[in-house]
């Protein structure tokens, strides 16, 4: 390891290729792009699921634990790396030791896979959003069937919001062995997809800087509108009540603990490389410090305001569902018991229930009313594609203008991707870029453009019947294990192979001020330990399942419900490679360097130097 040097000398010695590099033109911009890639559709469509699931208002207590201690400590140390060494994630490792330069490769590789199937999230918000301008919504009712003389079975037995989302957009195919052919549609949308994220990438923070004014403060507009709407809509009380009610006693569950954990971890979208990128561009004296603070706040913040109206309007929909369920029993006591229209009603079933389940009760057993419960409608909780595409959709048919609804909700979906795209392809191209191997004839925007034109002919298996399934896999096991791994390596190079007390020399002459025993506490001890932690618990509880997923089979027995299959073999192999070979680099790297240096060793010692005095 070399001996650390001061931070003034370090600035003195700096290559004139890095000292020309490219600046923000302002600090804002560059915190609203560190906001926009941090602040992603996890917030909107992962976050409020999780409260939902671990008992509302209690899981901001493991959450917020594991902002401080884990989130935060990571964020400060890569905005203050990249900052400081002004390269990329290769760069930035690579100078730090030889040996570690394979995390670079690790953080390439995670980001250009998650920007994959990130992108085909994209281009289904396009589909959506273009479909959004007719009247009526079309996953509003069932296409006729081609006899015109029903309805389409399988939109019957289901719905026909699922029916739009499995069959006219999907057009999914019952299993994963099962692979279907290309939807057109969905390439075009792929298509448009990828060529907005290189138009607004095309000449690098130059481009970004300017988009990124747009995306990523439109979103907040958006969510500002829906809130104001969303709690004027009946049952919207009921949606924020189920969220927010604490239920202290799922903190006994360890498993409330991991998932808080992995959330704010991938929220702020650690170890992906793309902080790193985007803090190189800084001017080295410069606050990290601070920015990190307001960047880790301000997504937490974006998850608990997002959390508001999209419960809002889930409570909107449960008070719809229960009110359709009790008005279809209300018909059918109605017509059974000869009462005259509207005598039952909303205010006045239970009451009227009651008095025929006490008086006959074994003709209101016969007419097989449904069970009408709120509490049921609440849990019909969704979380990812599921909440955007179904629950949500299904929602906004129910509001007054749904379609004007409908387009501002799929803009900030796209928004919030595409800032979210930016830091996925800065963390693939800014280290190739730094790693000075592409042709100095070939200009940044053609090599950019063959970076896009790549992902997207690869993430075109997304575009298949069997797409979804493999999108499912790629979110499951890119972005989970192999991040946390390659941040755990992070912070111990930082600490004890770049070395603390070097990193702090270089803060402290970044921000004026050493870094205080928060810090200090965190990086040495608390952070790796909580990393290794979560990701023991993660192997462990990978292993004890064998991975499932849902199939949308319109021949399984229990259809519309899910058909929970097991993956085959093969596909659980594909499963475990795409967990194991983003970080495959890690050691083989280390490897590749210690052979070198035993064979530089080895040479020395069997060629000695003549002139060496005995």
């Amino acid at each position: 390891m070399d001996t650390p040097g001061s931070a003034e000398q370090m600035q003195d010695d700096e290559p004139k290729d890095i000292a020309e590099r490219p600046k923000w033109d302002n600090k804002v911009q560059y915190l609203l792009t560190c906001i926009g890639f941090a602040v992603g559709l996890g917030n909107v469509w992962r976050f409020p699921y999780l409260c939902q699931t671990y008992g509302g208002g209690a899981f901001l207590i493991p959450y917020a634990i594991a902002l401080v201690f884990e989130g935060l400590p990571l964020l400060h140390m890569e905005l203050a790396i990249g900052q400081r060494l002004r390269m990329g994630s290769i760069g930035v490792w690579n100078s730090i030791s030889p040996y570690m330069g394979g995390l670079g490769v690790a953080s390439l590789a995670v980001s250009f896979l998650v920007g994959l199937f990130y992108n085909m999230i994209l281009a289904w918000i396009l589909w959506y959003f273009f479909h959004s301008f007719q009247s009526p919504l079309p996953w509003r009712d069932c296409p006729i069937n081609l006899n015109h003389t029903g309805y389409v079975s399988e939109c019957e037995k289901g719905s026909a919001v699922n029916y739009f989302w499995y069959r006219e957009t999907l057009n999914i195919t019952p299993n994963i062995e099962t692979s279907g052919s290309f939807q057109w549609w969905l390439v075009l949308c792929l298509a448009t997809a990828w060529c907005l994220v290189y138009i607004c990438f095309i000449r690098g923070i130059e481009t970004i800087g300017k988009a990124i004014y747009v995306t990523v403060t439109f979103p907040y507009l958006v969510l500002t509108i829906f809130l104001i709407r969303s709690l004027t809509l009946p049952g919207a009380t009921d949606g924020l009540i189920y969220l927010f009610t604490p239920d202290w006693e799922t903190l006994k569950n360890p498993d409330v603990w991991l998932d808080a954990s992995t959330q704010i971890f991938f929220s702020l979208s650690l170890a992906f490389g793309g902080l790193i990128a985007f803090s190189s561009y800084n001017v080295q004296k410069n606050d990290c410090e601070r920015d990190a603070l307001i960047v880790g706040l301000v997504n937490s913040f974006t998850s608990i305001y997002a959390s508001i109206p999209i419960f809002a309007i889930l409570g909107f929909k449960a008070n719809e569902n229960f009110n359709k369920c009790r008005n279809w029993n209300i018909l059918r006591l109605t017509n059974s018991f000869n009462i005259g229209d509207e005598n039952i009603t909303l205010e006045n079933y239970d009451d009227w229930f009651n008095y025929f389940n006490n008086t006959d009760p074994s003709e209101v057993e016969s007419l097989n009313l449904k069970t009408c419960n709120l509490q049921t409608f609440l849990d019909e909780s969704a979380s990812g594609t599921g909440l955007a595409f179904i629950v949500f959709t299904e929602a906004v048919i129910h509001m007054p203008g749904s379609q004007v609804w409908a387009v501002l909700f799929f803009i900030m979906l796209f928004s919030l991707g595409l800032s979210s795209m930016f830091g996925n392809l800065e963390g693939v191209l800014t280290p190739l870029l730094d790693l000075n191997i592409i042709p100095a004839w070939i200009p940044k925007e053609v090599f950019t453009g063959l970076i896009c034109l790549t992902s997207f002919t690869v993430a075109l298996i997304f575009t298949l019947g069997s797409g979804n399934y493999w999108l499912g896999i790629f979110n499951n096991y890119v972005g989970s294990m192999p991040l946390l791994i390659i941040a755990f390596f992070e912070i111990i190079s930082v600490v004890y192979i770049y070395g603390i007390n070097r990193f702090n020399d270089d803060i402290e002459w970044m921000t004026g001020r050493r870094p205080n025993i928060f810090w200090q506490a965190t990086w040495r001890f608390i952070s790796p330990l909580m990393l290794l932690v979560v990701f023991v618990a993660y192997v462990v509880v990978e292993a004890e399942k064998r991975p499932t997923y849902n199939a949308w089979n319109p021949d399984y027995v229990n259809f519309p419900l899910a058909d929970v299959q097991h993956y085959p073999e093969w596909v659980y192999t594909i499963c475990v490679l795409l967990s194991v070979l983003p970080i495959v680099s890690i050691p083989l790297v280390a490897f590749y360097r210690f052979m070198g240096f035993l064979k530089k060793y080895i040479m020395n010692r069997n060629n000695p130097n003549p002139y060496q005095n005995e």
